[in-house]
């Protein structure tokens, strides 16, 4: 049975500031209306004899990459929850690992959920083609066909043909080249791009890993079998998985291997790493201009425009990359937008916020939204999904008012629990245990107004809470 690992671990830095480190780029439709992990795992139908989708995740992302899969109906057989990202090489092995407790026999089919395939029944075909292959245990990765010397992706350099099959042996992988030798590999013929699947034996892969990478196998396995299940996800033990080394599964096992074989793969494939692959796949106006949301332009030429909140508009530019959110504007000439992660790099070392978050920010209950704030105040906009509840929990620093603009609410505020609808609000003072839920059939929207002397996520006390987070999670 073709097990299909999944790997959504990713920030997508290059992508900010639409790609933040808690809504990273998987999880965005940057093209079309399904995000990319949807459009990941619908690529897949056209695959026989799978199993359902083996998700591996970062923590934070669980609730989610949950409610995406479910809204296009997907149910996974599991959602691995990394406490840490450590790269692709131990991601692979917790799916290995888990597949092997089930099926001794798992084929994995690893996929990054973050790419795009235009040619889904080509993808599918390579995949079929390579599933005796890795019967056969050989190590299998698709090498996409280049249209173009391309300094921004490694290559792998492969030659001879595996007998009676559509393989090529690796011969080696090699860096990102410069722009000369990537035009050398494209004369050549025999070079390809690493695309960063794979497929292979679960117990072929962790055959190579005691290899080549025994501490990655040892601290992984301490991690499954410690792995605790909660509701829908199952928690990878925390300390031995900080314990693993962080390495991909091109260095830890690809590299040294004798089994490693590549597959062609021409299928219209991009990983869109930057604002600059995505226009380049994304449909042009006349004046090759991409634009989406509220854009105005005169004399625009060649760039990538994307409002998401407010109204756009540009005169007399050419090449730009500009994208407005809610709480920042980039602005960058489309050759340079490789250097977005300096500036990504340098918010982070001041600690903004917006490298982490969108001002809306999504939690299994629904959502919030930080409409204004200031030292001592802060002002929310909340929606809370039909049926669904925060936890009952206490501040030990701010006091809430909450005034319903939309739905029906049942709060509970210390002893007392009452139901408040349209145009009625209620006071939570600081160190009062409280709790918000929609019993209705519609989203329940309120405006919390907060003050206190400190204001952050973190001064939450849970006492109770459906989604099992602890009192120790930022999440409310």
């Amino acid at each position: 049975m073709l097990t299909p690992i999944i790997l959504s671990g990713g920030v997508g830095s290059r992508l900010w500031p639409l790609s933040r480190e808690h809504y990273p780029k998987q999880l965005l439709a940057l093209v079309g209306n399904n995000t990319l992990l949807q459009n990941t795992v619908v690529r897949l139908e056209g695959l026989a004899d799978k199993s359902a989708p083996l998700m591996v995740c970062n923590e934070t992302h669980r609730f989610l990459v949950a409610e995406q899969l479910r809204s296009i109906g997907i149910s996974p057989a599991h959602i691995l929850l990394e406490p840490v990202g450590r790269n692709t090489a131990p991601a692979a092995a917790v799916a290995a690992l888990t597949a092997l407790s089930h099926d001794p026999e798992a084929l994995l089919l690893v996929l990054p959920a973050d790419h795009i395939i235009a040619n889904a029944a080509a993808f599918c075909e390579a995949v079929t083609a390579g599933l005796p292959l890795a019967q056969a245990n050989y190590l299998v990765t698709f090498g996409i066909v280049p249209n173009r010397p391309e300094t921004g992706y490694g290559y792998i350099n492969a030659v001879d043909a595996i007998e009676d099959t559509v393989a090529l042996s690796v011969e080696r992988f090699v860096e990102k080249p410069n722009l000369e030798t990537a035009q050398q590999y494209i004369d050549s013929g025999n070079y390809y791009w690493n695309s960063g699947m794979f497929l292979f034996k679960a117990s072929q892969y962790i055959k190579e890993l005691e290899a080549f990478a025994p501490y990655i196998v040892g601290t992984c396995r301490i991690a499954v079998e410690n792995a605790l299940e909660d509701n829908d996800f199952l928690r990878l033990d925390e300390g031995a998985f900080k314990a693993c080394p962080s390495d991909s599964i091109d260095y830890a096992v690809m590299e040294n291997t004798h089994a490693a074989v590549v597959i062609p793969l021409d299928a219209g494939w991009n990983d869109v790493g930057t604002w600059s692959s995505l226009w380049e796949i994304s449909e042009q106006d006349s004046d090759g201009n991409v634009i989406l949301g509220d854009v105005q332009t005169e004399k625009v030429h060649n760039s990538y425009l994307r409002a998401e909140h407010r109204l756009l508009a540009a005169i007399g530019v050419d090449n730009l990359t500009i994208v407005e959110t809610a709480d920042a504007v980039l602005v960058a000439h489309k050759d340079q937008v490789q250097d977005i992660k300096q500036i990504v790099s340098r918010l982070k070392a001041n600690e903004r916020c917006e490298v982490e978050l969108h001002p809306k920010v999504y939690r299994p209950w629904g959502n919030y939204e930080t409409i204004d704030a200031e030292e001592r105040f802060q002002v929310k906009r909340i929606t809370v999904n039909p049926g669904a509840s925060l936890s009952l929990q206490m501040h030990y620093h701010r006091s809430e008012h909450w005034v319903v603009v939309k739905g029906t609410a049942r709060i509970t505020r210390g002893d007392e629990t009452f139901i408040l609808t349209e145009n009625q609000s209620t006071y939570i003072p600081l160190g009062v245990k409280h709790r918000l839920e929609n019993m209705g059939k519609l989203p329940l929207e309120i405006i919390e107004v907060q003050s206190g002397s400190y204001l952050g996520e973190d001064d939450i006390v849970r006492f109770e809470d459906v989604y099992g987070r602890d009192t120790l999670n930022s999440s409310s």
